[in-house]
């Protein structure tokens, strides 16, 4: 046994020591826990913005002045106010995002009872700033119309106010999630390409056939070529975590990091054991590429990191269940997020348990097969 674990740990190094003179899979890492990172949560923001809007204001009363006031940034510019012809030829050259019509008679009508209609023309080639904002102006209006109710006419208002309030991320900022999202997925697309071209490359170099001839069993190569890759992603994970997310981003990390690393490593016993089975099936490194792609992407889009779960088929939910990224992201957000105990996430941790040991003894036998065929 003594033997075994020295065999496994010596060519684990060499497997380290090899990815070193890799030059660009080294930047590969780099780039993809440090600059990936950062420009996916920052380029696609999906908060409102500095968005350019327009005022049709033909009332001229005391409430659609409220009404303009409650439009500032950082989510609107200042707003410009417009005449109906500027607006048209405003939105037609695409200088406004939104331009809000206040019909006269506005307040008058409001005062005596009826529903006066506010004409809100967006431009829906912006669709971001389209979609969040018809309800960031939704709101606004009716907050401010609610002011101006509650101080006119303090006898008329419901006694039921609705309280909204958000957990975990209280300003909506979606930096802090696509960052922490980003590095779910580099994690395993890293993992499943490091462990797969490690072992084509033994095979291009034919160095495997040395290996073959050696006292080494099929076991030892497999699990060295594993551990070795697992921790060159964990290490630029962690580091990923504290200098970009926590450092250069500022994501409020609540949870145990320590619990998150300890899933992450469980998560990286699953993807680089699908990374041996894909470098096994693959005779060559465009191959190999062409089979990431068809891997990498189910697993990323279906495990519920950019889709909720809930808003999927039924027959996909069960299937992914089958998919260690499903667990992982659930049991990263928990952590990461909402600050979640082992006691919390212990099933998550034991389903990737599983899986990856069905991952890990599916990719040796396939392994072992195709040695013995060769």
């Amino acid at each position: 046994m003594r033997q075994i674990l020295i065999n496994i740990a010596r060519l684990g190094v060499k497997e380290l020591r090899t990815l070193t003179h890799e030059l660009m899979l080294v930047l590969l890492i780099i780039g993809s826990f440090s600059a990936a990172i950062y420009s996916a949560a920052t380029a696609t923001s999906q908060e409102l913005n500095n968005a350019p809007i327009g005022i049709v204001d033909l009332d001229q009363s005391t409430l659609t002045r409220k009404i303009v006031s409650a439009f500032y940034g950082p989510m609107f510019k200042r707003p410009d106010h417009l005449t109906s012809t500027e607006a048209d030829r405003g939105l037609d050259a695409g200088r406004y995002t939104f331009v809000i019509e206040f019909p006269p008679g506005f307040e008058r009508d409001f005062k005596r009872g009826q529903t006066p209609a506010v004409e809100v023309n967006i431009d829906a080639t912006r669709m971001t700033q389209a979609f969040i904002g018809a309800g960031y102006i939704q709101n606004i209006i009716q907050g401010e119309v609610k002011d101006f109710l509650r101080s006119a006419q303090p006898d008329q208002i419901s006694p039921i106010e609705l309280v909204t309030r958000v957990k975990f991320n209280p300003n909506l900022t979606s930096t802090w999630f696509g960052a922490v999202m980003e590095l779910i997925n580099n994690i395993t697309m890293l993992s499943i390409i490091l462990t797969g071209a490690a072992l084509i490359r033994e095979r291009e170099h034919g160095t495997l056939e040395h290996l073959l001839v050696m006292p080494i069993t099929p076991a030892e190569i497999v699990l060295s070529k594993i551990w070795s890759m697992a921790v060159v992603v964990l290490g630029a994970a962690w580091l990923s975590l504290e200098l970009v997310l926590k450092g250069a981003l500022g994501v409020p990390i609540t949870g145990s990091i320590t619990l998150f690393m300890l899933g992450a490593l469980l998560h990286l016993m699953a993807t680089t054991s699908i990374g041996i089975f894909l470098g096994t099936v693959s005779r060559s490194m465009p191959q190999f590429g062409l089979l990431i792609i068809l891997v990498i992407i189910p697993l990323e889009m279906l495990s519920g990191g950019i889709t909720p779960r809930e808003s999927m088929p039924e027959l996909i939910q069960n299937l992914m269940l089958a998919a260690p990224t499903t667990h992982f992201v659930s049991l990263a957000q928990a952590i990461l997020f909402r600050g979640a105990d082992f006691d919390t996430v212990w099933l998550r941790f034991l389903a990737l348990m599983l899986i990856a040991g069905i991952f890990f003894g599916a990719s040796l036998a396939l392994f072992r097969r195709r040695i013995a065929s060769a």
